[in-house]
């Protein structure tokens, strides 16, 4: 351990970029990866030309949604415009537009760029959304104009009222934030112990631990000991620059999450340990900790929910730490509940790391057999 630490401080470049690249990645993740996408280019090609279109098109600038970068003349040219990349939308108004509207039967042609998926997904939801709402306001009107509303009577039979719990402003970096702490902790944590063992093999230097006293377990937590720190002090940093920059609120039990991000951190040291005991050499533990990497992030509920993903890749994801403690940072994070709610999750990830350092340890005695 001491040996370890050693190394750690020897190298202060390295040192240094560890404790700063998570906190930089959280700036990059945070500012980059929104979810709800509003000013989208939008591009017109309105063939009507008269107040019935004028009063469309208006409404759907000053949604916030769309921000109209041209007008062409027809649907021909839109598609060109999406094609070149100036605009991520479009919108084709017929001639016929306004004879439409007094009919209760207009039509208009919304184009979206489907290569982009929050863009695409955004655009549709938002122009659904305005299309529904304007073409309410304009029974509205006819309905009021020709008096057939009773005084005090409302025209929609229905309102829905809704409550977003947790996140009422439905704000971006609080959905992003636990899942991007967990995220973090698994890339760094399995990082740091990867290169561990077969740096020493390929130094040489292994040979010099191994006639000394120490067992396989105790190389392990040493080997482990230095990286915990690390790994705890940048969790410290993340949530530290989530809470007082991102205005992130904290709504647990801190030192429960704490507690359970020394479990989490742990089982991902142990997982580098493992890619680094049955790895030949440096390159080849780095391409199976890639994989690990971007297999965990896309399959452990960081980006796409569990549940819709069919039984046998979910029973994959099951191989990651991030799987299990994704739902216990945004429990404990965003949510505010505690043990009761978050046993199973945290029960499976102390099986977890116990596991995972047994077969790490029985791995690397087979190595020197």
């Amino acid at each position: 351990m001491q040996k370890e630490f050693i190394q750690i401080f020897r190298d202060r470049r390295t040192l240094l970029l560890l404790l700063t690249m998570p906190m930089l990645q959280l700036f990059l993740l945070s500012y980059a990866m929104a979810m709800n996408v509003d000013h989208i280019p939008l591009i017109v090609a309105d063939q009507s030309l008269d107040a019935a279109s004028h009063a469309y098109v208006d409404a759907m600038t000053v949604s916030g949604y769309f921000d109209i970068v041209g007008y062409v003349a027809g649907q021909a040219d839109v598609v060109r415009a999406i094609d070149e990349g100036r605009a991520q939308a479009g919108l084709v108004i017929p001639v016929d537009f306004a004879t439409g509207v007094a009919r209760g039967e207009a039509q208009v042609l919304f184009l979206v760029d489907g290569s982009s998926l929050f863009t695409s997904l955004s655009a549709y939801n938002a122009a659904t959304a305005i299309a529904e709402t304007h073409a309410i306001e304009v029974l509205m009107e006819r309905v009021e104009r020709l008096g057939l509303l009773p005084e005090g009577q409302s025209l929609l039979p229905l309102a829905v009222h809704m409550r977003v719990l947790y996140n009422p402003n439905l704000n971006d970096i609080w959905f992003m934030l636990p899942g991007t702490v967990a995220m973090l902790l698994q890339t760094q944590s399995i990082a740091l112990t990867t290169a561990a063992i077969v740096r020493e093999r390929e130094m040489g230097t292994l040979e010099q631990l191994l006639v000394t006293p120490i067992r396989s377990g105790e190389l392990m937590v040493g080997k482990m000991a230095p990286n915990v720190l690390i790994a705890l002090f940048n969790m410290l940093t993340v949530i530290g620059v989530g809470i007082l920059w991102f205005k992130v609120p904290f709504q647990g039990d801190f030192w429960l999450f704490f507690g359970l991000s020394l479990i989490y951190i742990v089982s991902g040291l142990g997982l580098g340990l493992l890619i680094s005991t049955v790895s030949q050499n440096q390159k080849q533990a780095q391409q199976l900790v890639g994989m690990v990497l971007l297999l965990g992030a896309m399959l452990g509920g960081y980006v796409f929910p569990r549940y819709t993903m069919p039984p046998i890749v979910r029973g994959v994801s099951t191989l990651f730490p991030l799987t299990y403690f994704v739902p216990i940072a945004r429990g404990i994070m965003t949510k505010g509940i505690g043990y009761e709610f978050l046993w199973r999750e945290i029960l499976t990830l102390s099986i977890y790391a116990v596991l995972v350092m047994a077969i790490a340890v029985k791995a690397f005695k087979q190595r020197l057999d």
